[in-house]
């Protein structure tokens, strides 16, 4: 007879298991202790959070800026959205006077943007030659701006507006102002001859550092004043100088070129009285004597007219008669006044924005053509902007020059879109922005009409199951 075994007791069905107790926790049947309110955290981490969230969007927007399209897509973006801000502006701000002079109120806004219709044309053909072909042009562009400039100073052939004999009349009521081609002409030629030279290592050397590019450029600023527009000498002058910094120009060269230069334009400022009035004019708040002081002085009351966010598109009271030159050289102001000091600021935006972008491409590329002929663009654009903002706010003499890409004028705004889509063309050409576009190529193949990719449902994976093979049709 055998011994019976123990049973072991079996825990019932529905009754819970027990769980051992952890380590170094509060025994089970207590709360665990709670902080006090007043220690615990606010939900945003405090001022540390707030300071890492600064970090991020700092690292953010570095990645942004150091992306390899970033200076094509600024340079894009801001001259298409300053261009188009110049239609906008010339159509609002030429409408009185062309009905002062008895002709349609869309007469300048149509020229500009027929203007702008090839200047686009100009642009996409810029932007799309080859670096090699635009230093091939830069001899016969120069050759040609350098007879067209002589021209100018033919009488019958040569025509004078607002004192100055720089314009050729083409017939009817197109104008060319070869001085325009000559900004363009002095950069890519100056470009070209800096790079042989320092592809050879010539340019250590003084006599071929200034040899023969400050005598050609003497050469054009001086058949610029004899038609007495310094407004533009004084923006060639700036280009000159960017290529020789650019070039590797030493400091005391500078410093005895700018102290000439001070003279020379004190010189021509002293013995011309008009020059000598708009030099009275910098910081006036009264019209003066005679009324000298009439533009500069309303070009300011148009500014503090616009506030904040201006009058509105088309509410300008200014451009009533009381602002001479409304849509060329003051155009800046009548922006101020319909859209304001945001509309201002919008616009120094996009000029900073192309600036940056054209330094960078000088910056990082390994081309000596491109480095120059980039910084000459960005000089040119950007001290053009400087010179006719400043003259606006008060800051500078009245110089007469257009606002790049915004004023009124085709002859301006032609070589200006020629040259940004030769900096397009260097953007484009960079070897990380080439293999970064050659990588979207095939996604924007794939996205073409009639190419989107379609994913079969269950239906029709059905439908091709169920059908019979070819043979048996």
């Amino acid at each position: 007879m055998t011994a019976e075994r123990p049973r072991i007791p079996t825990r019932e069905r529905g009754a819970a298991r027990p769980r051992p107790a952890r380590s170094g926790g509060p025994a089970r049947g207590r709360t665990a202790p709670t902080r006090p309110p007043a220690a615990r955290r606010p939900p945003g981490g405090g001022g540390g959070a707030v300071v890492r969230r600064l970090r991020r969007l700092r690292n953010r927007l570095r990645r942004a800026w150091d992306r390899p399209l970033t200076a094509y897509y600024l340079i894009l973006g801001g001259a298409v959205l300053l261009t188009v801000l110049g239609l906008v502006m010339v159509f609002s701000a030429s409408q009185i006077q062309a009905l002062r002079s008895d002709l349609p109120s869309t007469y300048f806004f149509g020229k500009q943007l027929l203007a702008a219709g090839i200047g686009a044309i100009l642009l996409y053909l810029a932007s799309r030659t080859p670096v090699r072909v635009h230093r091939a042009l830069a001899y016969p562009l120069l050759a040609v701006t350098l007879v067209l400039m002589a021209l100018v100073q033919v009488p019958g052939i040569g025509h004078e507006v607002n004192g100055n004999q720089n314009w050729i009349q083409l017939g009817g009521p197109f104008q060319l102002q070869p001085s325009e081609i000559g900004k363009l002409a002095l950069v890519l030629w100056g470009a070209d001859l800096l790079a042989r030279k320092r592809e050879k290592k010539l340019l250590t050397q003084w006599k071929h550092l200034l040899v023969p590019l400050v005598p050609v450029a003497l050469l054009v600023l001086g058949l610029i004043m004899l038609g007495g527009d310094m407004g533009t000498a004084m923006i060639l002058a700036a280009i000159l100088f960017g290529l020789l910094w650019l070039a590797g120009a030493p400091t005391r060269l500078f410093t005895g070129a700018l102290a000439l230069a001070g003279v020379v334009g004190a010189l021509l400022i002293w013995t011309s009285p008009n020059r000598m009035a708009r030099l009275d004019c910098i910081a006036a708040t009264d019209p003066g004597p005679d009324d000298r002081c009439w533009q500069a002085v309303h070009g300011i009351y148009a500014l503090a007219n616009g506030n904040w966010f201006g009058a509105g598109l088309g509410a300008s009271v200014e451009k009533w008669g009381e602002l001479p030159e409304p849509h060329t050289d003051f155009i800046f102001a009548v922006t101020g006044e319909e859209l304001g000091l945001a509309g201002t600021l919008s616009v120094l935006a996009l000029y900073a924005a192309l600036g940056y972008a054209g330094i960078r491409l000088a910056g990082r590329t390994e081309d000596p053509f491109v480095r120059y002929a980039a910084g000459g663009v960005t000089t040119w654009i950007i001290s053009q902007a400087v010179i006719n903002i400043g003259a606006v706010l008060g800051l500078l003499p009245i110089a007469g020059v257009p606002l790049p890409l915004v004023s009124y004028g085709g002859s301006a705004l032609l070589p200006t879109l020629f040259a940004v889509g030769l900096m397009i063309a260097f953007a484009r050409g960079e070897p990380a922005a080439r293999a970064a576009l050659a990588m979207r190529q095939p996604c924007l193949r794939q996205l073409r009409p009639g190419r989107w990719p379609v994913r079969a449902g269950r239906n029709t994976m059905r439908r091709r199951a169920q059908r019979p093979p070819s043979g048996e049709r």
